[in-house]
């Protein structure tokens, strides 16, 4: 079993393995795991980044059929942060109901402030930042976002992620630079995600703090 979750961590150089020993299963093996990266706020450590990359990488080859898999994942992206949304929905009310002394119940109004303005932005961004994405949907329906409004960011997002990461992989990823430093690559297209994010809101922070500083 350990064995097994070390090939799952490791995925980008493992993956040659699933394919050879599972066949057309690997599907089914990638769903899951974009699947559960996404939909289950315990397993924010699977592979995801890399995973699409790499599977994009062995579209490539021949090994995998790419349409047919980005098909899937999508799905798996799309129904996994549904699941995700869900639980926080109906979690989030009893949990905020209980006479609880750790509880913000002001953080909880700010939360729900929060996506109301920028929910769809924060949803679709959080593709791409590793362990933010598995705890935004879970947030969103925390905050009670209203369902029709979470899936189109939800549907927008999982797209975007999907298709530009595997098509990454299908074009860049049998490039043995690439390969060899994918996660260096990672980590940058990491902070081209974060970065900007980081700097809008440090910007707004200094621009509120200016309005209400007195004359």
């Amino acid at each position: 079993m350990l064995e097994f979750f070390n090939m799952v961590l490791h995925i980008d150089k493992t993956l040659g393995v699933w394919v050879a020993q599972y066949g057309v299963w690997v599907y089914l093996v990638l769903f899951l795991i974009v699947f559960a990266e996404t939909g289950l706020v315990v397993l924010p450590f699977l592979p995801g980044d890399s995973l699409l990359f790499i599977a994009g990488a062995f579209g490539a080859t021949g090994h995998i059929d790419p349409v047919l898999m980005a098909v899937l994942l999508i799905v798996a992206a799309i129904t996994g942060n549904t699941l995700n949304y869900v639980i926080g929905r109906y979690i989030g009310p009893r949990v905020f109901s209980m006479n609880l002394r750790f509880l913000d119940r002001g953080a909880l109004m700010r939360t729900h402030a929060f996506y109301e303005k920028h929910g769809g932005k924060t949803i679709v961004m959080s593709r791409f930042i590793p362990v933010v994405r598995t705890f935004a949907p879970f947030v969103a329906g925390v905050a009670d976002m209203p369902m029709s409004r979470f899936q189109m960011f939800n549907i927008l997002g999982a797209l975007f992620w999907v298709v530009s990461l595997v098509a990454a992989g299908y074009f860049f990823g049998n490039i043995p630079l690439v390969r060899e430093h994918l996660n260096t690559i990672v980590l940058l297209g990491l902070a081209a995600a974060i970065v900007p994010v980081v700097a809008a809101g440090v910007f707004k922070l200094i621009k509120s703090r200016r309005a209400v500083r007195p004359e």
